[in-house]
Order: structure tokens, then C-alpha cells, then sequence
């Protein structure tokens, strides 16, 4: 019976967060409404209080699936790219890449910050930094990068990749900023070869 309970809990917060993925993607976190959200997949607005506490943690929810999707998917374009130091390079302009799309830019990079404040905070991006630092840490013990504090090195990646879909997100023409951002994340990153490339 407990386990029964459990799992229709799961279910339900599973189900929360799919239609809210979609309502802030649709309409934006200030003009979803709770009420058609919860009752598009048939709950109360007492299911999301209960699971998120509000409309808020809803989207901190919201952000850390489609932020770990994110980071997911950079790192596997960054191991079909050799991996390694090239890996990485990918990795990075495969996340700033993702700037592009409409659901990541209006979630992740318009409303999240506006609504949940720095996403360097956030489990998804501190997540991120440790993979990163590890990867960093190998390339340091292999001679590929300088041996500079690895913690650092992945604090100024990471804020690079984000910072510039960032860039992207807010832009005019966030077509025309990508290829700059890429460009200039890649020159930043190759600052820390042990030789230039």
C-alpha cells in the first residue's frame, strides 16, 4: 500500500513537470496558470503544493530536468567528438549551441534566471562543474592543459559556456551572436593549453 503511494506520488510529480515543461515553454513562468496546468493532467493545485510548495518550485524543477538534459547532451556530442580536449571544446559549444532553442532559451535562460537568480546556484550547474573539474583534472595529469587549479579552470568553462547562451537567449539575433560566442568560448578555453594549438 505504501509503495502503491509512493509511486503514485512519483507519477504525479513526474506529470506536474511535463506540463509545466510545456506551459513555460508555451506561454512563459508569469502568464502559466497553475489551474489549467494541474488540471491538463487531471490534479489540484494541492498535488503541486505539495510536491514543488509553489509555482516557483515548479520551475526549479522544471529547470534542473531540461538543464541536466542539456548538460547530458553536450557531453555526449563531447564524447562523439573524441573527447578529451577536443571533447571538451564540443561539449562547451554544443551547451551554448543549445541557446538556440526555444524551450531552453525561454526556460533556462530568461525565466530562470529571472525568477530562481544565478544559475551558477543551481543543483543542475554545480553538477555540471564536477564533471567538468574532472575532466579538467585528467587533462591536467595528461600535460594537455596547464596545471592551474582544476577547480578554477572548470569555474571560468562552465561560466563561459553559460554566460554566453546566455548571450544568446537575450539577444536580437541569436543567430548571428552564436558563431561570435562559440568563436570566442574556444579562444578563452585554448588559454589554458600547456601548448598552443
Amino acid at each position: 500500500m505504501a509503495r502503491r503511494r509512493l509511486e503514485t506520488m512519483e507519477e504525479n510529480r513526474l506529470k506536474l513537470i511535463a506540463a509545466a515543461r510545456k506551459a513555460f515553454a508555451e506561454k512563459g513562468f508569469s502568464d502559466a496558470s497553475m489551474d489549467e496546468l494541474t488540471a491538463s493532467v487531471g490534479l489540484t493545485r494541492g498535488a503541486l503544493y505539495h510536491n514543488f510548495g509553489d509555482k516557483r518550485g515548479l520551475l526549479a524543477a522544471v529547470v534542473d530536468e531540461i538543464d541536466s538534459d542539456m548538460a547530458a547532451r553536450a557531453q555526449a556530442i563531447g564524447a562523439r567528438g573524441g573527447g578529451g580536449w577536443q571533447g571538451m571544446l564540443a561539449e562547451g559549444a554544443a551547451y551554448i549551441e543549445m541557446a538556440l532553442d526555444p524551450e531552453v532559451q525561454r526556460i533556462v535562460l530568461l525565466d530562470g534566471p529571472a525568477v530562481l537568480g544565478d544559475p551558477s546556484q543551481w543543483p543542475s550547474q554545480g553538477r555540471c562543474l564536477q564533471v567538468t573539474k574532472q575532466a579538467v583534472e585528467r587533462l591536467i595529469e595528461e600535460g594537455v592543459m596547464k596545471p592551474v587549479d582544476a577547480e578554477a579552470a572548470a569555474r571560468l568553462l562552465c561560466g563561459a559556456a553559460l554566460n554566453a547562451a546566455l548571450w544568446i537567449a537575450a539577444s536580437d539575433s541569436p543567430e548571428d551572436v552564436l558563431p561570435k560566442a562559440v568563436e570566442a568560448f574556444q579562444a578563452l578555453a585554448s588559454g589554458f593549453l600547456a601548448k598552443p594549438a
